[in-house]
């Protein structure tokens, strides 16, 4: 069993919609925490309402009493008080999510900081996109390099592993991502696939990362299946109504 925490994309495409599918396509009951209601579709943002303190919690104890997951992972958790809740957990897969595909923020600066300081130095892998690692490494990243060396300062800074995601690089052939633990580094590559807009990869992409751990597969091993995973979702992705969705299911 997996536990995504996370918020509600009501467009399906990304948020706990994505993560459930994804538990779902390999085979793992998923079960859920909703940090937040989002009006959104694949164009925009429209509103977000998050959940309290209180009830993330109650949603949490709900699912370790009757259905303890075997792995955990983070989404959009919005405000500093609702990163508090979750940061009471261990070995989480974070993705921090911060900003929406369609360039809406989605955290304030207080959840940041709640991130690095309380969250990171407990999680087992945190997972930024470009813009993400450039907030957490304080630094421009435009390079491979800049990826590797993002990853491994991302690992010294907050004790966590790290996976640098380098799709929103400019001017690349191939889709590249490192990871880090402190012991493996791994260079990911696939073929860039250009001509689709998609929005929920990174929600799909750190979904198959738990999924994997979920059903035991050490960490390095589950972000390399995790890879295969998303480049192919991406690579058969589908046509609904006059968008590309990302299709889980393509196995």
């Amino acid at each position: 069993m997996a536990l995504t925490i996370a918020g509600s994309d009501s467009g399906g495409g990304a948020g706990i919609q994505a993560d459930l599918k994804t538990f779902a396509a390999l085979g793992v009951h998923g079960t859920s925490a909703i940090t937040c209601l989002t009006a959104q579709n694949p164009k925009g943002v429209i509103g977000i309402e998050p959940c309290t303190p209180a009830m993330l919690r109650k949603q949490i104890e709900a699912v370790f009493a009757e259905l303890r997951p075997s792995a955990c992972k983070t989404g959009m958790l919005f405000s500093a008080e609702l990163v508090d809740i979750v940061a009471e957990l261990e070995d989480l897969v974070v993705d921090p999510v911060m900003i929406a595909t369609s360039g809406a923020k989605l955290i304030d600066d207080t959840a940041i900081s709640a991130i690095k300081t309380r969250l990171l130095p407990r999680a087992q892998l945190v997972t930024p996109n470009l813009q993400e690692a450039e907030v957490l490494t304080g630094r421009a990243i435009r390079s491979e390099n800049d990826l590797r060396s993002a990853a491994r300062t991302i690992h010294e800074t907050f004790g966590c592993a790290a996976l640098v995601k380098g799709g929103h690089l400019k001017a690349i052939r191939e889709a590249v991502d490192f990871f880090y633990d402190g012991r493996t580094e791994l260079m990911l590559t696939a073929p860039f696939i250009g001509g689709v807009s998609l929005h929920g990869t990174g929600c799909t992409y750190s979904a198959a990362i738990t999924a994997y751990l979920a059903k035991g597969n050490s960490l390095p091993d589950a972000v390399a299946r995790a890879k295969e995973f998303i480049t192919q979702a991406i690579a058969q992705s589908v046509r609904v109504g006059k968008h590309d969705v990302l299709n889980s299911f393509w196995r």
